[in-house]
């Protein structure tokens, strides 16, 4: 086998840990290395293909490695630049280098993987009738980045499987949802850099779970009448709340909780409520309704809003609940992290 192919083989052996900064360079060097035209042509060809899949960087970097190794350098084939033939130097820039029907390293698009996350939406209290027309929401406005999966099955919360996922949405479940060995799976998950994201009655969930009533910032106490209120933005700058003017009018069902998650340490604020603006406030006029923190290496995000089914087809609503979970899916202290890929689903 060519020299230079068995080098870029071995190269692309060690890319994992390197991902795509390792993918250019190691392509690189397989022009300069002189690979033939045809060989090129079929490993840029699966490179393209394992980006049009989305596939792990990791994953993209093997199959264009391994069709490397196998096809080969046809004999007879035109070398890259009639400039350099075989046995001389190959072009000083091969970062740069292109050829004809073949694009660059440098244009060489980089697609991120997509995000697993869960939607989770059991309940064993009141039910939501807005459960469904949620799920179908999120599903629609995540699918552009995520892998999206909906479930009702407390059997989810295993270790092996949270894995494959980035974030767990909590979408209006109610009650006692999780025995206990899958609270420690769930509470793993999170503490090891998981993400949160609870909806409305999610705060209406594992009262007798003291972890969980961390995780969310407050329990629910109780609500007034479906009406208008005015929604203040106190955080412009969190992709939740980006867009959102400083007060904006809307309707659902407003939540007065047991406590202020304003008091607890670390909690950031989003949006709260100006009691003025309707009936029945109930937390002496500093009201939260939206917030988030991180717990442990992972984060949580919580929203009031969601009780009605108009909720999830307002365009700024489900801004704030796309920017929530892509909050939530970066890991604490490191803002600028890309989350990883989804997995697939281990075998049952």
């Amino acid at each position: 086998m060519n020299r230079s192919i068995v080098s870029l083989w071995t190269t692309l052996q060690k890319a994992p840990a390197r991902e795509w900064a390792s993918y250019r360079s190691a392509m690189a060097a397989a022009f300069t290395s002189r690979i033939a035209w045809g060989a090129a042509q079929r490993a840029w060809g699966t490179v393209r293909e394992a980006f049009m899949v989305a596939l792990p960087p990791s994953l993209a970097i093997g199959a264009v490695g391994f069709v490397v190794a196998v096809v080969g350098a046809p004999s007879g084939a035109a070398v890259l630049d009639a400039s350099h033939p075989a046995g001389t130097a190959g072009p000083a820039d091969p970062a740069t280098f292109g050829m004809q029907g073949v694009p660059t390293l440098s244009q060489v698009p980089i697609v991120p993987a997509k995000v697993g996350v869960l939607i989770f939406s059991k309940t064993a209290g009141f039910r939501h009738d807005s459960i469904e027309t949620g799920v179908a929401a999120m599903k629609e406005l995540l699918a552009p980045t995520c892998v999206v999966e909906a479930t009702e099955d407390s059997a989810a919360f295993t270790p092996a499987n949270l894995e494959r996922f980035r974030v767990v949405v909590f979408l209006n479940t109610t009650g006692d949802v999780l025995d206990d060995a899958q609270q420690q799976a769930f509470e793993r998950f999170i503490e090891g850099g998981g993400g949160y994201v609870g909806v409305h009655s999610a705060s209406d969930t594992e009262y007798d779970w003291p972890w969980y009533g961390r995780l969310v910032g407050a329990y629910f106490k109780t609500h007034p009448a479906i009406q208008e209120a005015v929604v203040r933005n106190e955080s412009k700058d969190h992709p939740s709340m980006a867009g959102w003017p400083a007060e904006l009018k809307r309707t659902d069902e407003w939540y007065v909780y047991r406590t202020n998650p304003r008091s607890v340490k670390g909690m950031m604020i989003l949006a709260s409520l100006d009691e003025s603006s309707y009936t029945g406030g109930g937390m002496d006029g500093d009201h939260p309704t939206s917030w988030c923190h991180e717990v442990g290496k992972g984060r949580a995000w919580y929203t009031g809003g969601g009780h009605t089914k108009e909720s999830f087809a307002e365009p700024l609503f489900r801004s704030h609940l796309k920017g929530g979970v892509e909050w939530a899916g970066r890991r604490a202290g490191a803002s600028d992290a890309a989350p990883p890929a989804a997995q697939p689903a281990p075998a049952r």
